[in-house]
């Protein structure tokens, strides 16, 4: 279906006129054919033109409305009309694509998307479906798929408004990358959502041997009672996560140096430091409150005692236990509602630490290959990779985003305020989930640190609906606009799919 024809414009900024009883949408993806292939582009603003001048189109106007004139003879179809720009994406050749290099001919036609059209998109090496591909607000039946060890490895960042759908996104990812050993997953779960402890979730996956629940309540049958031991935290565990001054971080080292692993425990006792006066006497009365707060304990008699999840004598290899379990390609859900931020980020923070180091020996010792990437998804990531927070120096979060990459480890970052998130990290995580953004501070973040060009797409992305996003990826031959599937569908069909194999092959 001819939709409208190129009459103007440059490279980047076609203008398209709309032909009579068609419409265009912005985000909707359109064709040129050309003896030296298909041309797809993408419509990213819409204006009026019009023949008339704008006096004679305002006078038209007021005896429309004033006097309801009849004035059919100004032949709206040829006068007036739509005028679409256009941005290029790809060339098409048969199966190959590449990066469009030159524009569409004069008054070529420009035609409605068919799926024939899209024969260059392929299954990747290890499939994640996304989602389906979008034309505006169209959905095709065309999957779109992204090599999920790849785009693991090197980061994800999936960000927008609240509401537009961000927990739909991640659990669809999480759901169609269970069972997969190429992959290992930590979910920091501050809502308790994933597991699906009261409703359908990533519990009746077919694959839920695959899946590891750690939780602080009552653990169902078959899942595990969250107790982590103090003595495996470290000063190092609280970077980003606490702000500590710097005499309150120089107590921290004292005492670990001098007591080891009972450092913490040694705080809250008071214990005299072979270093006088290192530090003032109100540092150490402000860390062991802070300590006291932040890990559930209570002091009362000299004795210690644990409230929370955090023990003196249990939990020594929940840390251990969690990243073996990455390791397996499994994925790990820690349910993280009941605590603070602060808690939740420590657990986060002892797990990235334990995992990041082990990878880094494996490839130390030339036996990462063999080894499975390992994600860890964050919620909210600027409370790890903020501005201000890292002013205060790295930490292990910042770190696995800027290195992460080399050793198989990555993070997939979530939030609603990119902006808040340094550039240079930005740049580092090479796939972005773009869902409706309504602040243009917060979209200019995301396009100013693209993998691919979305300097025209401002428009588009406010314009996103619930459920539409843009994905711009090194490992995507365009910036691809797909439609998020219903999770609790999609599951459940995935379900229904398995048992009725399962059924068919025990009649056989």
């Amino acid at each position: 279906m001819i939709k409208g024809q190129v009459i103007s414009g440059e490279f980047g900024r076609i203008v398209a006129r709309q032909k009579a009883g068609q419409s265009m949408e912005i985000g909707e993806l359109l064709i040129s054919d050309s003896p030296d292939g298909k041309i797809l582009m993408q419509v990213y603003d819409l204006v009026y033109g019009s023949q008339i001048s704008q006096q004679n189109l305002e006078l038209i106007a007021g005896m429309k409305l004033e006097e309801n004139a009849d004035l059919d003879f100004f032949d709206p179809n040829l006068r007036n009309y739509m005028l679409a720009m256009l941005k290029s994406l790809l060339t098409i050749n048969n199966k190959n694509a590449s990066v469009s290099k030159s524009l569409p001919n004069f008054f070529s036609e420009i035609r409605e998307l068919k799926e024939e059209d899209l024969s260059f998109l392929s299954k990747p090496k290890n499939p994640l479906l996304v989602g389906n591909l979008r034309s505006g607000s169209k959905i095709l039946e065309v999957p779109i798929y992204l090599d999920g060890e790849k785009i693991f490895s090197h980061h994800i960042l999936i960000a927008g408004t609240t509401g537009r759908g961000k927990s739909v996104l991640v659990s669809n990812l999480l759901w169609n990358v269970m069972g997969k050993n190429y992959c290992g997953i930590l979910v920091l779960d501050p809502h308790n959502e994933y597991y699906g402890t009261t409703k359908f979730g990533l519990k009746d996956h077919p694959d839920k041997e695959n899946l590891v629940y750690y939780t602080s309540r009552n653990a169902p049958i078959g899942t595990n009672t969250l107790r982590i031991n103090l003595e495996t935290i470290k000063p190092h565990h609280f970077d980003g996560v606490v702000d500590f001054s710097d005499a309150q971080r120089q107590c921290l080292n004292l005492y670990y140096k001098e007591y080891g692993n009972k450092w913490i425990e040694s705080i809250i006792l008071e214990k005299t430091l072979s270093i006088k006066d290192a530090f003032k006497s109100d540092t150490l009365a402000v860390v062991k409150r802070r300590m006291l707060y932040i890990l559930d304990l209570d002091f009362s008699n000299n004795q210690l005692f644990c409230n929370g999840i955090f023990q003196l004598n249990a939990g020594h290899a929940t840390i251990s236990d969690i990243c073996r379990h990455l390791e397996e390609g499994k994925l790990v859900i820690v349910d993280t509602s009941n605590f603070s931020g602060s808690v939740e980020l420590l657990i986060g923070s002892l797990t990235a630490n334990e995992v990041f180091n082990k990878y880094k020996n494996y490839k130390m010792h030339g036996t990462l290959d063999s080894k499975p990437v390992v994600s860890i998804v964050l919620e909210e990531a600027p409370r790890v990779l903020g501005k201000e927070i890292l002013e205060a120096g790295p930490n292990i979060f910042s770190t696995i985003a800027r290195e992460g990459r080399k050793f198989k480890v990555g993070l997939t970052a979530i939030t609603q305020l990119p902006s808040l998130i340094p550039r240079e990290i930005l740049a580092n995580i090479n796939t972005k989930i773009i869902l409706g953004i309504e602040m243009k501070p917060e979209r200019q973040a995301i396009i100013d640190s693209a993998a691919q060009d979305l300097s025209n797409d401002d428009r588009t992305i406010a314009s996103l609906d619930v459920g539409e996003a843009l994905i711009t990826s090194n490992f995507a031959k365009f910036v691809t606009p797909v439609s998020i599937p219903n999770f609790e569908k999609i599951a459940k069909d995935t379900v229904k799919v398995k048992q009725e194999v399962v059924e068919f092959s025990e009649l056989n």
